[in-house]
């Protein structure tokens, strides 16, 4: 199993919690959505950063009690990791268990 798969797999372990994942997916659209700030209006986008951090972290200290993935795993194998997750979701390209 490569690297990268097994974050995904320890991703998805860490993120159990329904309400936990529903931060992790709005999480992502602000992600997004901070990317997209940067051509309109900049200073939207730390904003966005920092409202993903706070639900994210909040997630995990809430309702998963346990550690983000990125204190495992590297930011640059996290972030895509995250995205790739919630994206399987919305577009149904993997079942939702």
């Amino acid at each position: 199993m490569s690297h990268f798969q097994e974050a995904k797999v320890y991703f998805a372990a860490c993120h159990q919690h329904p309400i936990n994942q529903f931060l992790h997916h709005v999480t992502n659209i602000l992600a997004i959505a901070a990317a997209v700030f940067l051509f309109y209006d900049w200073r939207l986008t730390p904003v966005c950063l920092v409202l993903t951090q706070v639900l994210a972290i909040g997630g995990h200290l809430v309702f998963e009690k346990n550690q983000p993935a990125f204190v495992k795993y590297p930011v640059w194998i996290t972030i895509p990791t995250s995205m790739m997750w919630s994206f399987e979701r919305w577009f149904g390209l993997r079942r939702v268990q």
